[in-house]
């Protein structure tokens, strides 16, 4: 238990204690003077009133000294980052009316489906992760940052993972040139949520290695095949280039971190995923008052020794 202001407590109790030194004088005073009038003293009764008024102003001194307690609250919290496949595949419309498309809806879809203690951002990939609206708990700015994406460019899933764990913490996160895994620090309530066909650019960061720093952070990521596996051609720059849905590499990366795969064949199914994708709880301690129950137990203390002392003496005092 915690006092916002144990000086108030302090001087309480000095208060109850010369209260009680008051109350054993007078006691003793009383008793020796029925003693040398040759009366028996008799005054228990009209002392427990005493000792009801004194433990009274010594509890009361403790609901004004402002006591909390430390107790743990479990409530879906952290933050989580919508990383959005906005290759030029992406525009391929074997989910209708478009896999970008059909993607940005289920993204919207579920960040409206998130408690306000979630903050949100997004990250646009094309070559090499573009980070496009940080983490905040300003749910309509992540999802005004969803509905402007378009498609074109290429894709590197690794530097997407990197961008996206860049947002978490703030800072640039990157694989060493030797290959080494970065130290980003620990991160169990961060989510990464990515949206991609799984097509993946060869120049960029691997997948495997932006999953392995992920995986060391503790953060978890699930991705959402958008996309057929049967494909289609889209025009990208002038070609006509053939694309289908990887759920391997999607499937790869989820796994490495402990996340989960969700296909999504078509827009009815990716408008299920705000539901299917599980967000941790997290416990944090929180104050809770105790200054109302002790100032309800300090009234029934002085209201008992209030009804001794009139009930015994006549009196109130």
């Amino acid at each position: 238990m915690s006092l916002a202001d144990p000086v108030l407590l302090a001087v309480g109790l000095l208060v109850a204690a010369g209260l009680a030194w008051a109350a054993v004088a007078a006691a003793r005073r009383r008793a020796a003077a029925l003693t040398a009038a040759g009366v028996a003293a008799s005054g228990r009764a009209r002392a427990g009133g005493v000792w009801f008024t004194v433990a009274g102003v010594a509890v009361l001194a403790l609901a004004v000294a402002g006591p909390a307690a430390s107790v743990p609250v479990s409530h879906a919290s952290g933050t989580v980052i919508l990383a959005m496949d906005v290759s030029g595949s992406m525009a391929a419309t074997d989910v209708a009316p478009s896999r970008l498309a059909a993607a940005k809806k289920a993204a919207v879809a579920f960040i409206a489906a998130q408690p306000a203690s979630v903050n949100i951002g997004v990250v646009a990939f094309q070559a090499g992760g573009l980070e496009a609206a940080l983490p905040t708990a300003d749910h309509a700015t992540a999802a005004a940052a969803v509905r402007r994406l378009t498609a074109g460019g290429g894709t590197s899933l690794g530097d997407a993972i990197l961008a996206s764990l860049s947002a978490i913490t703030h800072r640039t996160v990157t694989i060493g040139r030797d290959g080494s895994v970065p130290d980003i620090g620990y991160w169990p309530s961060a989510t990464i949520v990515l949206f991609s066909d799984g097509q993946d650019e060869p120049d960029g960061t691997s997948a495997a290695a932006g999953a392995s720093v992920a995986e060391n952070a503790g953060v978890h990521i699930d991705t959402v095949g958008v996309g057929t596996t049967a494909g289609t051609t889209v025009d990208v720059d002038g070609y006509h280039l053939f694309t289908a849905l990887d759920p391997a590499t999607l499937t790869s990366i989820s796994q490495a971190t402990g996340g989960k795969y969700h296909p999504a064949a078509d827009a009815s199914e990716l408008d299920g995923i705000a539901s299917s994708i599980d967000l941790r709880l997290t416990v944090t301690n929180e104050p809770l008052p105790l200054a109302g129950a002790f100032i309800v137990l300090a009234v029934a203390l002085l209201a008992a020794g209030a009804v001794l002392t009139v009930a015994r003496t006549g009196r109130v005092v």
